[in-house]
């Protein structure tokens, strides 16, 4: 069950990222490393920050024990749908009024010129957050019978409608291929929820929401004993799911801070950070993402059912799988960092001097994906045991020194000094996570006989670290 899961998410990971590349290329060569495209990414930010964190795991982490455990499941999970398809499109309907101030928020180190621009970006592009929270709950759903092709492979189809709106748009002023890229955000979030129906309803979910809908009015306004019990569930689901929220999400949290923090950079910079970070996210997404959403629900079982061995068992042999396959990524990445910025970006309004810079960001960001990565296994420990609040510290800890690094390096390294203050912040998280799942268990994890690897893998680390330190210095010097 695990391997095919693993292979289905991976499989349907790679599809949509090899995909994605294929976007950005269309998007590089489009439009380039400047304005325009630091415009789009602004306004996609947040939307696609949602996205991965709702989709990467955070929501289902949350809702799939709770609603495992509902006595009257169509209920609740149409109660959590209409409440928070509520928030998400009251807010939508405010930043479409507001756009200027929430551009301002989202990129303060823009000029007035670009603010204007930007402005209606921001509001298009915001309308995919619920979207992209209905594709999400609706994928989690079918989680919940084990059916995981559709939430591996349904993002292949924004990108699908991303780079058909490219290509269509490619004559065009750049302004007017930014707008037209914005709707087909919007027509791919769509396409994403469309084709979560056929499976929902072939296993009954409409039905169930169907039914369900005419109990929930019962259970808000009765004061029995079974909407007590319903009212329970909610604030149990809710008090898992802000922490789980920010807990599961520390790299891509700071990915937005970056971007807010590069905006007061030179035009492209924001740019830089986007592309670099796209190619990183694929191994990551690859076998980190894939392995901890199979290893989750084999984990959280075993240790509800307080059989600790069988889920360090577990947690073993993805944490060796997972630590060879992204050293291997790393160590690649790092080598061939221009070839890899070339081969993808490098046409069209693409320079090379984009290429350059992108490449050292890139290789500054592998240096934190073993860390992350690892980090992504260990904290299933945490969400196990209900410690989505240990989980969410953490997080907070490793964002803030990230930030803080961020800040102390911007000045003298730039762009280059956020990337590898995101790597820093990578290693921080980490070593919290290790020590909340205990010497014991880590050792049983990793495994004595494991040690002549484990000391190939420090080295690699470290090697890892003493060539971000260099590329820091060689930058600076440039």
């Amino acid at each position: 069950m695990l391997k095919k899961a693993f292979f289905t998410n991976s499989g349907g990971i790679l599809c949509s990222r090899i995909l994605g590349f294929a976007r950005d290329v269309c998007m590089a060569s489009t439009l380039g490393a400047g304005i325009y495209s630091d415009i789009f990414f602004i306004a996609f930010k947040l939307p696609n920050l949602f996205r991965r964190i709702f989709g990467e795991g955070a929501f289902t982490q949350s809702f799939l024990p709770s609603f495992i455990h509902s006595r009257h499941k169509g209920a609740f999970a149409l109660t959590l749908f209409l409440i928070f398809s509520s928030i998400l499109l009251t807010l939508s309907i405010f930043v479409s009024f507001f756009s200027p101030t929430m551009t301002k928020l989202l990129a303060f180190g823009f000029s007035q010129e670009s603010l204007t621009l930007a402005s209606p970006i921001v509001a298009i592009n915001f309308w995919y957050l619920w979207l992209v929270f209905c594709v999400t709950f609706f994928g989690s759903l079918l989680q919940y019978k084990h059916i995981f092709w559709v939430s591996a492979y349904n993002t292949a189809l924004l990108n699908l409608c991303m780079i058909a709106s490219l290509l269509y748009a490619k004559d065009m002023e750049k302004m007017q291929i930014v707008y037209f890229l914005s709707y087909g955000v919007l027509a791919g979030g769509i396409a994403q929820i469309l084709i979560h129906f056929y499976p929902l309803y072939s296993l009954g979910f409409f039905r169930l929401f169907y039914l369900s809908s005419k109990h929930i009015q019962v259970f808000w306004r009765s004061k029995g004993e079974k909407a007590k019990q319903f009212h329970k569930e909610l604030k149990a689901f809710f008090s898992q799911f802000f922490p789980a929220l920010l807990g599961g999400s520390t790299a891509q949290l700071l990915a937005f801070i970056e971007t807010f923090i590069a905006s007061f950079l030179s035009a492209g910079s924001i740019s830089y950070l986007y592309y670099a970070n796209r190619i990183f996210q694929l191994p990551l997404a690859l076998f980190a993402i894939a392995i901890s959403t199979a290893l989750f629900p084999l984990v959280a079982k075993a240790i509800k059912h307080k059989e600790h061995t069988k889920a360090l068992e577990a947690m073993k042999k993805s944490f060796w799988f997972l630590t060879l396959a992204l050293c291997v990524c790393t160590l690649g990445g790092i080598m061939l960092r221009e070839e890899i910025i070339t081969l993808l970006y490098t046409r069209g309004s693409f320079s090379t001097q984009d290429t350059l810079i992108t490449a050292n960001v890139f290789a500054l960001y592998l240096v934190g994906l073993l860390p992350f990565g690892l980090s992504k296994i260990l904290s299933l420990w945490l969400y196990s045991h209900a410690q989505q609040g240990k989980a969410a510290k953490f997080s907070i800890i490793s964002l803030s020194c990230g930030t803080i690094l961020s800040l102390l390096l911007i000045s003298p390294f730039g762009v280059l000094g956020i990337a590898f203050s995101s790597s820093i912040s990578g290693f921080i998280l980490l070593a919290l996570n290790i020590k909340a799942v205990g010497r014991e268990n880590f050792l049983s994890i990793i495994n004595a006989k494991k040690w002549g690897i484990a000391l190939i893998v420090i080295l690699i680390i470290e090697g890892a670290l003493l060539y971000g330190i260099k590329t820091l210095i060689q930058g600076y010097i440039l």
